[in-house]
Parts: structure tokens; sequence; C-alpha cells
């Protein structure tokens, strides 16, 4: 049976924790209320086949405070142990909380992307959601002094709901190494989300949505990513044989 919302069960995916709740928004919003620090890790097949190899990564997700079945792969793996669990895509988590970030008047920071494109993403989110209160855009392509400068605004302006668009495993890392510096904050790391926020990118049609071919969609628009990809089906292996 699925957790109550303020209850998450976690289980378990290559080893990896992943929380399973009726509402993922919900639960962050209880706990930003509460005062806390929450980091959110986006869990799919790449990250997990990736984890296994990368000591780094692996530490970051099982020290995050929510981790989300993000990708098919994981829920699949979930649903053939026995788990009813949906997918619940980063990227549709992080509008949900940016819409309740303007009528709850949390400060929001977009960290991440190509020149222009958190800015573009930014500016897209204040016409559709006028209410939210931007503290602070900027982009991933700063040297160690731009982030020192980052950091320093962060710290003053205490922005409540951060997106950090760096790429797998980059972007955990960085929540991981910094959260301190906003303590009562709801850290997500949501990869590709600037781009198609901003239009520089399409999210795939509801068709490979729905039928869990999303990753298709990606590899037509990125084809350089087939090496990455490849984990997919090691993945598929490790769920059908048990691991």
């Amino acid at each position: 049976m699925t957790a109550l919302s303020n209850r998450p069960e976690t289980t378990t995916v290559l080893g990896f924790p992943i929380q399973i709740l009726d509402s993922y928004a919900d639960w962050l919003g209880d706990r930003l209320t509460a005062g806390d620090s929450i980091h959110v890790v986006t869990l799919n097949a790449e990250m997990a086949i990736a984890a296994e190899q990368d000591p780094i990564l692996a530490d970051v997700i099982h020290k995050a405070d929510l981790v989300i079945p993000d990708g098919a792969g994981v829920v699949l793996y979930l649903k053939l142990r026995g788990k009813r669990v949906e997918r619940c895509p980063g990227i549709e988590l992080s509008e949900e909380m940016l819409h309740r970030a303007g009528s709850q008047g949390w400060p929001v920071y977009f960290y991440g992307g190509k020149p222009g494109v958190a800015e573009a993403a930014a500016a897209a989110w204040r016409r559709r959601a006028p209410g939210i209160p931007f503290t602070g855009v900027s982009d991933g392509y700063i040297d160690a002094e731009g982030e020192a400068a980052l950091l320093a605004k962060l710290q003053a302006e205490q922005p409540q709901l951060i997106l950090v668009g760096l790429g797998v495993p980059r972007q955990e890392q960085w929540i991981q190494r910094h959260r301190q510096v906003c303590p009562n904050a709801i850290w997500i790391g949501c990869g590709g989300s600037f781009d198609i926020w901003s239009g520089t990118k399409a999210r795939a049609p509801k068709f490979f949505c729905d039928n869990n071919l999303e990753w298709v969609y990606r590899l037509y628009q990125e084809p350089w990513r087939w090496r990455r990809m490849l984990a997919l089906p090691v993945f598929a292996w490790k769920a059908v044989i048990g691991r």
C-alpha cells in the first residue's frame, strides 16, 4: 500500500534508497514549513547505473532527503517487486513546486544551463505564474569567482526553492556540497528542465510520455547520448534477474 503523504515508505532500487509517497509536493511543502533543508534526487535508470560505478554519486543518493522515481525503468523495477508506485518525472515535480512557490511566496533561484537559458526559463515562468518571487538566475558556465559570488547571493537572499540544472552527477554533487548555505530550502537537480521551459528544446510529445518512451525522443534530439543510454538495457536486465 502506498504510504501517506507525510510518512514516506523507503524501498531500494539497485541498493539505492527511493521514497514512495502519495504526494511528493505535499511532503516537500510540509518539510519546508517545518524549517528543513531538503535535497531531492530524481532517480532514473541512467543515474542508478552510473552510481554503481561512481562512489561519490552513490554517496549523494544515499544522503539525499528525498529520492523520487523519475524514470520508467525505476518504476518497472519496483513494480516487478510488488511495489505500487507511479512515476514522478522531475520536471513535473519542479513545475508543481514552482506553482506552489507562487502561491506561498517562496523565493526561487535558477542555477544552471547555457548562458541565457535559465534567464529565458525564468522569464517564461514569470508569464506562466506571475506570483513567483525570483531572487535571481545564474547560468552554469561560471568560474570559481562567479561561484563564490553566487553562493554569497544565495546566503544573502535565502531562496527557498533552488533548481540546479548542471546535469548528472554535477548538479547532485554541487547541491550536497553547498546546501548548508540555505538551510531552509528545497534543492532539486532539474537536469535539462531549463532548456524545456525556455523553449530551447521540446519535451517529448504526450504519446511518448504516456508510453514511457521519452528516452526515444530524447535520443532523437540528442543522438550524442547513445553511449549513456546503453545503461538502459543493463538496468532492465538487472531489474528482471532480481538485482
